[in-house]
């Protein structure tokens, strides 16, 4: 693996074996797509057997995911990519994180009385919408790794929104969720509903707009996304917004760049772990979740032990402090990455950690190279998509793409649902007297707890690959998989479906109906309060087995599917 890191972390030589594999002639590599949805993975798939490479499946996932997931991604929002090479061992990564408008202040989300908006005032029409990025980093991706035309990638999507998708019930869910909230928003009932009412399930859904913008794209490349009379629906959408009308400009669209940022790699026992950097916190916070507890033998204790659940669940809290303390967009603010995963920094932290009790709280700590700084919470909900492909050269392509919450904005453009990610900034621009480092400012953005991961072993072959959707919990999603593969066995769909543990104001979350519900009461008495809660998980992943070959893998919390190529 040749990795640009923001710290040397990835550049140490690994001693101890990455896994005891057995000693059998490896498979030639195996073409496999994973995506929370199964129509997106069968566009990936189509690709794949079209000649097309990992790069190309993931895009053309990305793209039928704004018909057939319109309530969680599209084009009209924004992601983060890893891309590894398989012949040249070259993980890369871009940005395609939405950015605020020009017209967007620091008190964009304060009311009149000096407070935060409540989140449902903020999070409906304008006032939350970026200028979308995954458009611009599906060209940035395709000019550096894609085999086939540009053209090609638009195929299955086009086809599901002209022929038409079936109503399924994730979908459907979504639906009834935001029914409350669209009696204001004319615009997207006209897609999805009937006779003042979402349409019911197995409902055929056609949407020519999109296609027809689709065909357009697919010939003019994605400046007939960000400039001329797509750019003016853009502007109108939000400039014309039901509710929180506010200014986005055909100058915001055809100024955004998708940008190249160097991953963030470090070690969690024989492994490298490599994940997207700032504007991302997700490989941050779960190298500093995964070098807390390293020091722990979670391997022999195994996945049923308290201890176990316990030791995550503080380093989980005092990773989270650290996350909402020190990193923003990094070319607005600094951010101390190399401090947060050193390991001398994240033993003291860890040291912190009392297998007899809990901590009374949890404060960011003080990692090298940080500058003085107040903590802020920001606003996160539940959204988003995840999917991987590999094909047969090597190349791993995964991506987490977003329009953060169920339908993002409630806004649409030709078809497609604008985002509502500036929610994603901490409200308060300011906190005792100083600046948060998410607040909102023009051309910046928000922070983002999307995760996309790729594991290497001692010899640097990319061993695993994962990715979740969910809001805050994408992070502990993705730790909990690593954890539950590396130190416990499990394979990449056992990991990905084993209960989740997370925390809130209160205290820790677990799961509902899951194997972690037994832990309920010993971790009461070491202190932790504990509720049992629903949560909306989706995670996929990709491991690479002994012989070679790569196998995916799909949450069974969602429809999604893994597909051989």
């Amino acid at each position: 693996m040749i990795c640009r890191t923001l710290t040397a972390l990835a550049l140490l030589v690994l001693t101890v074996p990455a896994t005891a594999l057995a000693k059998q002639p490896e498979a030639p590599p195996s073409g496999v797509v994973s995506s929370a949805d199964p129509r997106a993975a069968a566009a990936g798939q189509e690709i794949l057997r079209k000649g097309g490479n990992a790069t190309d499946a993931a895009l053309a996932m990305m793209i039928a995911l704004t018909v057939v997931e319109p309530h969680n991604s599209g084009i009209g929002g924004g992601g983060f990519m890893l891309h590894h090479g398989g012949k040249t061992g070259l993980l890369e990564t871009i940005d395609g994180r939405e950015t605020a408008p020009a017209a967007a202040r620091p008190d964009r989300f304060m009311g009149t009385d000096g407070k935060p908006l409540p989140f449902m005032e903020a999070w409906p029409g304008g006032y939350s919408v970026g200028v979308p990025g995954v458009l611009r980093l599906a060209a940035m991706a395709h000019a550096k790794w894609g085999k086939l035309p540009w053209a090609d990638l638009f195929v299955p999507a086009i086809r599901y929104a002209e022929d038409g998708f079936e109503v399924r019930q994730r979908l459907y869910t979504a639906l009834k969720a935001v029914e409350p909230v669209w009696k204001d928003f004319p615009e997207i009932q006209k897609i999805y509903w009937k006779d003042g009412a979402p349409v019911p399930l197995g409902t055929i859904i056609r949407n020519p707009p999109l296609a027809a913008l689709f065909r357009r794209i697919a010939t003019e490349g994605p400046d007939a996304f960000y400039l001329g009379d797509n750019a003016k629906a853009i502007s109108a959408a939000v400039a014309n917004a039901p509710k929180n009308p506010v200014p986005l400009t055909e100058a915001d669209l055809a100024g955004y760049k998708a940008k190249e940022r160097p991953p963030v790699c470090g070690h969690y026992r024989a492994y490298t772990i490599c994940g997207m950097g700032p504007p991302s916190s997700g490989a941050v916070t779960v190298l500093e979740v995964l070098g807390m507890i390293e020091r722990f033998d979670l391997k022999s204790w195994g996945k049923n032990d308290p201890r176990s659940w316990h030791v995550i669940g503080e380093a989980m809290q005092l990773a989270y402090a650290d996350r909402e303390k020190y990193l923003g967009d990094p070319d607005f603010v600094s951010n101390p990455v190399a401090g947060m995963i050193d390991p001398v920094y994240l033993a003291k932290r860890s040291r912190l950690i009392s297998l007899s009790k809990t901590l009374p709280s949890y404060e960011a700590g003080l990692p090298p190279g940080a500058q003085p700084r107040t903590a802020a919470i920001s606003s996160e909900v539940a959204g988003t998509s995840h999917f991987i492909a590999i094909d047969h050269d090597g190349d791993i392509t995964e991506m987490t793409s977003t329009i953060e919450s169920f339908f993002g904005s409630q806004l649409v453009a030709n078809g497609f649902s604008l985002n509502n990610e500036l929610t994603d900034f901490t409200f308060a621009p300011e906190k005792d007297g100083a600046p948060v480092a998410n607040r909102v400012e023009a051309g910046k953005r928000p922070l983002s707890s999307m995760s996309p991961v790729i594991v290497y072993d001692a010899d640097n072959k990319p061993i695993f690959a994962v990715g979740a959707a969910g809001g805050k919990t994408i992070i502990m999603q993705v730790a909990k998989a690593l954890i539950a593969h590396f130190d416990w066995g499990q394979s990449a769909q056992d990991s990905i479906a084993m209960g989740l543990l997370f925390f809130d104001k209160d205290g820790l979350v677990i799961e509902q109906g899951t194997n972690l519900e037994p832990f309920k009461a010993p971790l009461e008495k070491l202190g932790h309060k504990v509720s049992v809660a629903k949560m909306g998980l989706k995670a996929n992943a990709a491991e690479r087995l002994p012989n070679g070959r790569w196998v995916g893998a799909a949450d069974p919390r969602s429809p999604g599917v893994s597909l051989q190529e």
